[in-house]
């Protein structure tokens, strides 16, 4: 828990810093004022009444009010400061920390759960620090302070606070151990139905389509009763503690009470009867400062449980290192995009067989490289490797003769641009869709655009009314798949990087269209390597090599013309698609 909040800044901690003289401050003048309390009951019960005492001593209890409301009100600005300014350092950072997880600590993690930690965790934070700096530097000042105003005068009083004191902790120790194991289930159980929520929003076509409303239902009503039952527990545990603070502040007045009347029996004087009733009258108001005290702590221990969860798993995202290391920079020189697997083993995270298994090949610069094979032979998995979304378990990667872990990671974006399986759009415009992540300002007569749009076939782009400006929806839901795919091509060529991945980017594609952008990468992008996936054996039959493969190994390797006759998987693939003579 503690461990968060290095996350503070120094202007943070030097607010805290204010916040806490603040506080003592407000403690200080609001125990100072029963002692005026005192010595105005001493004085009307003396029996002489001098009116300068009455204005003096209640002239001093509206300037302590008053001072006490001022240091208050700082201290809320404060507060508030901070945990904004935390929570939006924590947004940042586990925003950057997930920008740099590879795909193996997002399957760690899940999406749903790491959208739950960027929102609803750091919520849990700012409302503790919000609520909680006042409160929980105050209340433990303000008991202790009271506590030792009480023992300083009568052994009797001193007991009855002990005895209270005790419940009070006993009770909020009991709450909290019931509570907390609970309030860490509820975030889990959250993670969950963000889950559901999201897969079934994501999905409610497929779940119209098919009748499967009633058991989406099923699904969501199951975590969300969950959900409820938790909370239920906790709210109904935590409401059992005003009860018993309410009967611990009513008790403790009761014996204060009680125990001044005996010691007015008992007192010899008038005057020991009336410095009797002037310090039970500010014990008494010492007495509700300490359960005050402890309504403030029951406060915090309403938020603090589940505070502490969410810390612990903002932790887990900030202090887990990605499993790839990038090196600073390779100092290699202009890289031209040639392109070697050497015995290249890969396995997934907890994996019982390896992906793909003793993979070798070599890419000369320029060179248009096809890569086919059955569903789940591991095409996407080798092309993968080369961007480093992971890294193989065995043999090497090289890029330019040089081992693809010794780049920098700047220096392998710069190199390696890719067209994903699934096309990808994000929210804005088609301009900056196809110039994603590029940092200089780019013109819309810029060559790079209408090169990028010619070679990916999307004239459409020209015939809509906002042109390059018409607005993309977030994940391109006002675009087909086909335009998708062509976007996401035009934007995998405007980088120009010297080698090119197609990850089976033109399964939306139709015939003619395919064969458009095969001949406009052939014509355009003669010094460009590209690798192109696929299952059509028309996309990838005109390649200079064609890799094929059988669960993860290499049965074939070489032109098309040569694979047909020597590779039967090949040939198999072919004929399945065309017919002999189409061959």
């Amino acid at each position: 828990m503690l461990r968060i909040f290095k996350n503070l800044k120094v202007i943070d901690w030097l607010y805290l810093c204010a916040c806490v003289g603040l506080i003592v401050l407000q403690v200080w003048l609001e125990l100072k004022m029963p002692d005026y309390t005192a010595n105005l009951t001493k004085a009307v019960s003396s029996g002489k009444i001098v009116q300068s005492e009455i204005w003096e001593n209640g002239g001093m209890m509206l300037l302590c009010a008053f001072i006490c409301m001022c240091a208050a009100i700082a201290t809320g600005w404060f507060s508030s400061h901070i945990a904004a300014n935390f929570a939006k350092t924590l947004r940042t950072k586990l925003f950057d920390k997930i920008s740099m997880f590879t795909d193996k600590e997002m399957n760690y993690f899940t999406t749903p759960s790491l959208i739950t930690r960027t929102t609803n965790d750091v919520v849990q934070m700012q409302m503790l620090i919000a609520m909680g700096i006042q409160t929980l530097i105050k209340a433990p000042i303000l008991a202790v302070w009271a506590i030792c105003k009480i023992s300083s005068a009568s052994l009797e009083w001193t007991s009855a606070a002990m005895i209270t004191v005790a419940v009070m902790v006993g009770t909020i120790t009991l709450v909290v151990s019931l509570c907390y194991p609970k309030f860490k289930k509820i975030q889990k159980l959250t993670d969950n139905l963000n889950d559901i929520t999201r897969e079934n929003i994501s999905g409610v076509r497929v779940v119209r389509a098919f009748n499967a409303e009633d058991y989406q239902e099923r699904r969501f009503d199951k975590t969300n009763s969950a959900v409820t039952k938790n909370q239920l527990f906790t709210s109904r545990i935590m409401g059992m503690m005003f009860p018993v603070m309410s009967l611990c502040m009513n008790g403790l007045t009761l014996a204060i009470y009680w125990i001044g009347a005996v010691l007015v029996n008992n007192a010899s004087s008038l005057t020991d009867r009336v410095a009797v009733i002037g310090d039970m009258t500010a014990f008494t108001q010492y007495a509700l400062q300490i359960v005050m005290a402890f309504m403030m702590i029951v406060m915090i221990f309403i938020i603090l449980p589940r505070a502490m969860v969410s810390a612990k798993r903002i932790n887990e995202v900030l202090y887990t290192e990605p499993s790839i290391v990038y090196t600073k920079s390779s100092g290699a020189e202009k890289k031209l995009g040639e392109v070697e697997f050497k015995n290249v083993s890969f396995s997934y995270p907890d994996a019982s067989t390896p992906c793909i298994e003793n993979i070798s090949f070599h890419i000369n610069p320029g060179e248009t490289f096809a890569i086919i094979g059955a569903t789940g032979s591991g095409k996407s998995s080798i092309v993968n490797l080369l961007p480093r979304f992971y890294d193989c378990t065995e043999g090497e990667v090289l890029l330019d003769g040089v081992n693809i872990a010794d780049y920098s990671k700047k220096e392998i974006e710069e190199n390696i641009s890719i067209a994903p399986q699934k096309a990808i759009l994000f929210k804005g415009d088609i301009k900056s869709n196809i110039t994603y992540g590029s940092e200089d300002e780019i013109s819309d007569d810029d060559e790079r655009i209408s090169r990028a749009l010619t070679i990916s076939q999307s004239e459409f782009v020209v015939s809509l009314n906002d042109g390059l400006h018409t607005p993309v929806a977030q994940g391109g839901t006002n675009f087909s798949g086909g335009q998708k795919q062509r976007l996401s091509i035009a934007r995998a060529v405007f980088k120009d990087a010297s080698v090119v991945i197609f990850d089976d980017t033109f399964s939306a594609l139709d015939y003619k269209t395919d064969m458009l952008v095969r001949r406009e990468i052939h014509e355009k992008m003669q010094d460009t390597t590209v690798i192109i996936v696929a299952q059509r054996i028309g996309t990838i039959k005109d390649a200079d090599n064609i890799l094929v493969l059988d669960e993860g190994r290499v049965v074939g390797l070489g032109k098309h013309s040569e694979l047909l006759e020597n590779c039967s998987v090949y040939r198999e693939i072919a004929l399945s698609q065309l017919s002999k003579e189409e061959l």
